[in-house]
């Protein structure tokens, strides 16, 4: 198999690869999006205090993420793509999920009552994602590419502090800003940037995992890597349907429900990306279709993540580029990576072994996930004519969603509805910036005509 970056499909979309093609391209596609399915619940496990709960909680991450790229890739009635669509736990989400857990541990609930609300909030939420994927070439004349941008770019900007955070040691953690955990994330830093300038697409596409290895062993090497309970795992971990239960808050829900409506707009535009590369249609009815059904299958993954005790999933961007990598566009190649992945998942010991990473391993990496988070979000609104109108809802969305999360206190006064509500800056800007596009009017074209170019010289 080729690895030449081109343009040309050795496999299309219907195509059935061999077995060890198929195989081998599952692999890498395993490996661009491992440490973006893991990270999410390190990250939440951590900050939340979740502790023994955490291997299992990344079993069920794997194990979703592996079914429901399955249903996006074998299309299961009118739910899924039916293309290579690796599913993934969702960084849109993380603020707004640690801000679920942090209402239910405001009001004394230990891991198992976190894991429920969150759990609850994000299953109903899911309904969400589900019902827009009917109506999304309708959202996206209210969910703009500047509102997206909007969102995306606060996301980035408002985890930056979650992983500089790691990076000096974790929260609470007695030797915060010790000069070993600075010297350990810097290595993570400079070793993904290294890998990141390669001409190598794969090598770019591993450049996190790669880098979180390199920084893992020079961990393991100082010392500050604690194997005791990484084996004390049972031999299998088994899903079991709401395990820690299920509670719902009205208060935790509206900022997850907002996440959900920017996703359906994030994964309308992978999925394009995705038809692009696959030589499939990018507009008309069956592109149409395929997007609803994709969307749809995000949201139905979601729903399955909550129930099976684990974060909201989305369509993962990395994996275009692996597609373009291999040539393989065969959406049978999806079984494969379903696969590998729930086999990953049924083994706990695997994630002991990964609730070991040091913090300011996880901080190195998602340092620069987070950053590129917010540059992608940079980049959406970059494409877009910054005129006097988007400029305003600019300036008045990024105004009260960082101001928010630079003034905390500027809520105090307020009902709790309105403190969990607008307390989020990611939740702020988005509202924020749906409620200036309908508000504002759009400008008019401006029409060159002759007698108005004469006036104009004249």
């Amino acid at each position: 198999m080729s690895h030449k970056e081109n343009s040309d499909l050795i496999y299309a979309l219907e195509d059935r690869p061999a077995t060890g093609q198929a195989l081998y391209a599952g692999l890498q596609h395993v490996l661009a999006s491992f440490v973006g399915i893991i990270t999410p619940t390190l990250i939440i496990g951590g900050v939340l205090g979740l502790g023994q709960h955490i291997p299992y909680l990344i079993s069920m991450a794997l194990i979703v993420s592996g079914v429901g790229t399955f249903i996006q890739a074998r299309r299961i009635g009118p739910i899924g793509a039916g293309m290579i669509c690796v599913q993934g736990t969702s960084f849109a989400f993380l603020s707004s999920v640690l801000a679920a857990g942090f209402i239910a541990k405001s009001q004394g609930g230990g891991p198992e009552e976190i894991l429920a609300m969150i759990f609850g909030v994000c299953f109903v939420g899911a309904f969400i994602e589900i019902v827009l994927s009917q109506f999304i070439d309708k959202l996206q004349r209210i969910i703009t590419p500047v509102v997206t941008g909007i969102v995306v770019t606060t996301i980035g900007i408002s985890l930056i502090k979650v992983g500089m955070t790691d990076l000096a040691g974790g929260v609470k953690a007695p030797n915060f800003g010790d000069w070993h955990n600075l010297v350990l994330g810097a290595l993570v830093l400079v070793t993904i940037i290294a890998l990141n300038r390669s001409k190598n697409l794969m090598v770019r596409l591993s450049s996190i995992l790669v880098g979180m290895v390199v920084g893992y062993l020079a961990a393991a090497s100082m010392g500050m890597v604690n194997f005791d309970n990484a084996f004390n795992q049972p031999l299998l971990s088994i899903p079991q349907p709401f395990k820690f239960g299920f509670d719902f808050d009205w208060y935790a829900f509206i900022p997850v429900a907002v996440i959900y409506a920017i996703t359906a707009i994030e994964s309308t535009g992978d999925i394009t990306a995705n038809c692009m590369i696959t030589k499939q249609p990018v507009s008309g009815e069956g592109y149409l279709k395929r997007i609803k059904a994709g969307i749809l299958g995000d949201g139905v993954n979601s729903m399955l993540a909550a129930i099976f005790n684990t974060f909201p999933n989305t369509t993962f961007s990395q994996n275009n580029s692996v597609i373009h990598l291999t040539g393989i566009a065969s959406r049978y190649v999806g079984y494969f990576v379903a696969l590998i992945l729930v086999v990953l998942g049924l083994f706990p010991i695997i994630g002991g072994v990964l609730t070991t990473i040091p913090k300011p391993v996880i901080g190195g990496a998602t340092l620069v996930m987070f950053g590129t988070v917010a540059a992608a979000g940079i980049k959406i609104i970059a494409r877009e004519k910054l005129d006097r109108r988007n400029l305003m809802i600019l300036a008045v969305s990024f105004g009260f969603g960082l101001g928010v999360m630079l003034v905390p206190d500027i809520l105090g006064q307020m009902p709790k509805l309105v403190q969990s509500v607008f307390g989020s800056p990611v939740t702020t800007s988005g509202i924020a910036a749906i409620i200036m596009t309908l508000v504002l009017p759009t400008q008019p074209k401006v029409e060159t005509t002759p007698s108005a170019e004469a006036k104009s010289v004249a």
